[in-house]
């Protein structure tokens, strides 16, 4: 059981994620897609490799430099730029929304790349719901422009960007301590995304809330939640953290509605509701209401397998963490 501390932590674990993209939409006023993504890349890799030389977790991982590159490249470099590109187009409560398609991505990816989280029954069920609500916002929940679309797309690629680093991080890193390797691989982001970031310097000093938007979102979005995920990793344990994937896109919705007025339409509340279960099912293999697989089942149900989606970062690290604990 959890106690209330505990349940406090993942709600507010899951405000900061889902704020993320009401970060971006900010952010986006006055910065271009490849600062943006650079500057909280940048700011979240000062704030972690400082944490990491502290605790003395970055041993081993200078002969690791041509696979962190590449893992930077999928999994944050890519994604956050795909992100920023995407809400140019789309709201941030949609983008948040396909964000979740991360599990359902590493459920389809897991029968050619890891065979002991394939999909078969309810998961199968998951991956099928999952992309149905996917069909149902790009097809009807959008504008009908082009550029709408492409937008909503550049955020799924994103999610399938994050499944797949998340496999790469279980198979290359599991010896590796994960906070580590997340201040690593976003050093390396920055590195990627450095001539994008010179080539969109602003003519013109940005205002002062898109720089704080994105201040915020490198520091407090990447570095304090970084600071909750683990201390919930160590009191609770990685299946109920995980809980909070859930959460996100919710907080996501309310925030572009009350505070950016985006519009929730029905289709919106459809396709959330279809993309959620979808994610849950692909990940746990059961429903709610049923109690988890025993340890020794976990390997065969694929049950703790859900890489986070919320452009957190915390996907570098949920796999090796559970490769160590297993």
């Amino acid at each position: 059981m959890m106690d209330r501390r505990s349940w406090t932590l993942i709600i507010v674990l899951g405000a900061i994620w889902g704020a993320s993209f009401l970060l971006i939409e900010i952010g986006l006023r006055d910065l271009a897609p490849g600062l943006l993504a650079w500057t909280r890349i940048a700011l979240a890799a000062i704030v972690l490799m400082a944490w990491a030389k502290m605790s003395g977790v970055l041993a081993g991982l200078s002969r690791r430099m041509s696979m962190i590159m590449v893992l930077a490249a999928v999994q944050v470099a890519g994604p956050f730029l795909l992100i920023a590109v995407g809400q140019q187009e789309i709201t941030s409560s949609l983008a948040g929304i396909l964000m979740t398609t991360a599990p359902i991505f590493g459920a389809v990816l897991a029968v050619w790349v890891d065979h002991e989280e394939r999909s078969s029954g309810l998961r199968l069920v998951g991956v099928i719901l999952g992309f149905a609500g996917v069909v149902v916002l790009l097809g009807l929940d959008l504008d009908g422009s082009a550029m709408a679309l492409l937008g909503g797309l550049a955020v799924v690629l994103a999610g399938f960007g994050y499944a797949v680093g998340g496999f790469i991080v279980k198979h290359r890193f599991h010896d590796y301590h994960p906070i580590g390797v997340a201040a690593a691989v976003m050093t390396g982001s920055a590195v990627w995304l450095t001539p994008a970031a010179i080539a969109s310097v602003p003519s013109a000093a940005p205002d002062a809330g898109p720089i704080l938007a994105v201040v915020t979102l490198g520091i407090v979005g990447t570095g304090l939640a970084f600071a909750i995920y683990y201390a919930l990793f160590a009191s609770v344990g990685p299946a109920r953290t995980l809980l909070v994937a859930y959460l996100i896109p919710g907080f996501a919705v309310i925030y572009g509605a009350t505070l950016l007025g985006e519009s929730v339409t029905p289709v919106t509340v459809i396709g959330l509701a279809l993309i959620l279960a979808g994610s849950w099912l692909a990940a746990e293999g059961r429903l709610p209401w049923r109690p988890r697989a025993l340890p020794g089942a976990v390997a065969e149900q694929g049950a703790d397998f859900v890489p986070l989606v919320p452009g957190s970062g915390a996907e570098l690290v949920e796999d090796a963490d559970q490769a160590r604990s297993t």
